[in-house]
């Protein structure tokens, strides 16, 4: 083999690896911040709550919480404001003009990979309910572009145009590897999401960048950061093999509606407030003379509504939004008595106080609670990603659909305490059903398959793969009929040159 091939052969492994892990430890590093913020967000509301007296209580722990979310998101904006505006939002609609041969200026500099996580590192410490998927495969093709600019010098291929497409597309597949840890999910959810063609040849390519990544950012969570004790998934569940009937199906399918239409909704609302604030002659003029007006009054109303003295009680205060994922796929139900050996499958008494007792304040009914929860995120999500700063969106909608999904599941559950009649004695795990929400919503809103694979990966259990596939094609058919993919939508609202036209939602 000519010393030439071997060479390039070798770059391209390197690069690849170099690529995959270089954004898992960057991806670490940035968790890590998040959580000593999101922690020490806690730990100061504590401290403002010990005055003596339960009214200045309730008042300095709420301006703790309020001046701390204010700060960080502020401070998130300005950054980004000043250092590289082509940060702002998600970056998917961005990565997906740029593979069609589009060049967007000053998108995938190293200016704008400061600007990206240090005001994502910012926006998600401060606790509002966005995501960090979207702007994780935006840093990673950035990462894909930069190196390639030094394997140039190496390798003269690497300067070629086509070549650096390539190298995108791997990015993108490591920026949600990066973030799910779920390296096969990542790859085909990069492929739907950001390519209309997609060179099959560039396969092995996403998959080994993508594999690199999610193998050290499962070991630096064990290793380092001692976050696991083993090379889990992220949210591992623990459901057994026989955990749903077939007489289930029509329940998982009913799901699927159901998500399909809250896809819409969320969409609607989304490009609502979006068209608002740019055609409202008020609030057009208001807030493009006083831009940081903007972020001030988001974060004064998700801090207010989200305190955890206040509303916030129905929120589950006791964790920050991704967190309650661990509550609502628990092996557990709601229905059945408090867990105890007569009562395997009852949910634990701290499970029940974080949801219907926050702070002493309940007990609340716990369907009200969920469908509040759900709600609620709902409607934030959608507000917190029309903010100027770096945001995603997937993550709050995965929380949301597991919620709406958890909350159906305990319906049915509490419908049929003895498992489906004709069945076998099985009980209902509600946990499936969660799951198999989260993806369904998920699929709605982005128009992808793949996130029934990234699930899987997500819990470490394939054996829902069924009411999965089943769920999340049926919420697809329904978004796409009446809505594009929010990704589309972002691409209309912000006029981004797109070389082929969107289509109209359905064929007619």
């Amino acid at each position: 083999m000519p010393w030439a091939t071997i060479k390039m052969m070798l770059v391209d492994w390197l690069y690849l690896a170099a690529l995959g892990i270089g954004m898992a430890l960057l991806s670490m590093a940035m968790d890590q911040m998040i959580e000593y913020m999101q922690t020490f967000q806690m730990l100061l509301m504590t401290l403002a709550g010990r005055s003596g007296s339960s009214g200045y209580d309730y008042l300095f722990t709420y301006l703790s919480w309020l001046g701390y979310t204010e700060l960080l998101v502020i401070c998130s904006a300005m950054f980004v404001h000043y250092v590289a505006p082509q940060a702002i939002g998600s970056g998917i609609p961005e990565m997906k003009t740029i593979l069609r041969g589009v060049i967007l200026k000053d998108y995938l500099t190293f200016r704008t990979l400061i600007s990206k996580v240090v005001g994502l590192t910012l926006s998600l410490g401060s606790g509002i309910p966005i995501g960090k998927m979207g702007p994780m495969v935006h840093m990673a093709a950035i990462v894909a572009n930069l190196l390639s600019n030094l394997a140039e010098n190496f390798e003269g291929a690497y300067g070629n145009e086509s070549r650096k497409a390539e190298m995108l597309a791997a990015g993108c597949a490591v920026g949600v590897a990066c973030t799910f840890s779920a390296p096969v999910g990542g790859v085909l959810f990069s492929i739907e999401v950001t390519t209309m063609y997609f060179s099959v040849r560039n396969y092995w390519r996403g998959f080994f960048a993508a594999a690199c990544g999610a193998t050290v950012f499962r070991i630096l969570r064990v290793i380092v950061f001692k976050s696991e004790t083993t090379l889990l998934a992220m949210y591992q569940t623990h459901f057994p093999k026989d955990g749903f009937e077939p007489e289930e199906l029509p329940f998982f399918a009913l799901i699927g509606v159901f998500a399909g239409f809250l896809g819409v909704l969320f969409i609607a609302v989304y490009r609502g407030l979006v068209m608002f604030l740019r055609q409202n002659r008020f609030a057009k003029k208001f807030f493009q003379k006083n831009w940081i007006v903007y972020p001030i009054v988001v974060a004064f109303i998700v801090a207010s509504i989200t305190y955890p003295r206040g509303y916030g009680r129905f929120l589950t205060g006791r964790f920050k939004f991704t967190k309650t994922l661990y509550d609502i796929f628990s092996n557990c139900t709601w229905s059945k008595p408090l867990y105890s050996p007569e009562s395997p499958h009852g949910c634990s008494s701290e499970l029940f106080g974080s949801w219907m007792n926050h702070e002493g304040y309940g007990p609340y009914n716990v369907y009200i609670v969920a469908t509040l929860f759900a709600t609620t995120f709902l409607f934030l999500s959608a507000l917190c990603n029309t903010m100027p700063i770096p945001c995603g969106m997937f993550m709050p909608i995965f929380v949301v659909g597991a919620a709406y999904g958890r909350l159906f599941g305990e319906i049915v559950s509490a419908i049929f305490p003895e498992g489906i009649p004709g069945g076998t004695d099985q009980p209902i795990f509600p946990g499936i059903y969660a799951v198999v929400g989260a993806a369904a919503l998920s699929a709605s809103i982005t128009h992808s398959v793949s996130v029934a694979v990234i699930c899987c990966e997500m819990t470490g259990q394939y054996i829902y793969i069924i009411p999965l596939m089943l769920a999340v094609i049926i919420a697809n058919a329904v978004s796409t009929y009446f809505t594009p993919s929010i990704y589309d939508c972002i691409i209309t609202i912000k006029h981004l040159p797109y070389l082929p036209d969107i289509p109209p939602s359905n064929a007619a």
